[in-house]
């Protein structure tokens, strides 16, 4: 997904609603990158994970594994509302009853059109409709990776995240903070620790590395899925094929699991 700068101010910072559907917010002072997610609000009644055959849950091995690569926690707020939130969507988009990530298939890497991790951070926090869509919950990615190589984690691994339409039900997300494919790919901390991510991510979750995407691959994988049809032709433009060729080529060169 993107994330769009406008021209006109420099401390506005949006991001475009890819088919995660992120909003274009101004940036704001939410919880910094290192805070906790709290809640006050009771816990609700969300609906079990589904029992359709793909969301059945493989547990991930932790035999043989590549190293795990280091991972800062900066969770962004997702409470009970916002899980409510992520229930309701995934019914009305996927058939599905839960706001958890069961069995991902799929990783999806995309950027953001963002100076600095921390102005990504403050367009992921807070909970409100996107600007294209016009959805909730608010849009996310499970990672950011900033241009020095830092990994950031916003959202549990077990939660869905709005970052690409038709596959949110089934994706994790990765940003990379950066303006284009072509920077991400010639910045070489970012993309060693983007590889080394994604290598660890595949091999605990048995995906195959056909199944590393761009986010404007979307429309192609085998899994994408769209209950509303206004949405089905629904991508964005970040890392197009040819050069999710090339990130491919890198990953595979990296080693298998």
């Amino acid at each position: 997904m993107s994330i769009r700068l406008p021209a006109i101010a420099a401390v506005v910072i949006a991001l475009a609603a890819a088919g995660c559907g992120k909003a274009s917010q101004a940036v704001r002072s939410t919880a910094p990158a290192t805070a906790t997610s709290t809640t006050a609000a009771a816990p609700l009644a969300l609906a079990p994970a589904s029992t359709h055959p793909r969301m059945r849950s493989r547990a991930p091995t932790a035999d043989a594994l590549p190293p795990k690569p280091p991972i800062v926690q900066s969770p962004i707020p997702f409470g009970p509302r916002r899980k409510a939130e992520m229930v309701a969507y995934a019914a009305r988009h996927y058939g599905l009853h839960t706001y958890r990530l069961i069995n991902p298939h799929v990783i999806v890497i995309h950027y953001t059109v963002t100076p600095d991790f921390q102005s990504t951070f403050n367009t992921f926090a807070p909970d409100v409709p996107d600007s294209e869509l016009h959805e909730l919950p608010g849009t996310c990615a499970h990672f950011v990776i900033d241009a020095d190589g830092t990994i950031h984690q916003l959202v549990p691994l077990g939660i869905m995240c709005r970052h690409t339409v038709g596959l949110n039900w089934t994706a994790i997300g990765i940003e990379h903070v950066g303006y284009s494919d072509a920077q991400v790919l010639h910045d070489h901390r970012q993309m060693a620790a983007s590889l080394a991510l994604v290598r660890w991510l595949r091999c605990r979750y048995h995906i195959g590395i056909a199944n590393v995407i761009g986010h404007n691959e979307s429309l192609a994988s085998p899994y994408h899925r769209e209950h509303v049809p206004a949405l089905r032709a629904q991508t964005h433009d970040d890392f197009d094929h040819a050069d999710m060729q090339a990130y491919r080529a890198r990953l595979r060169a990296g080693g298998s699991c």
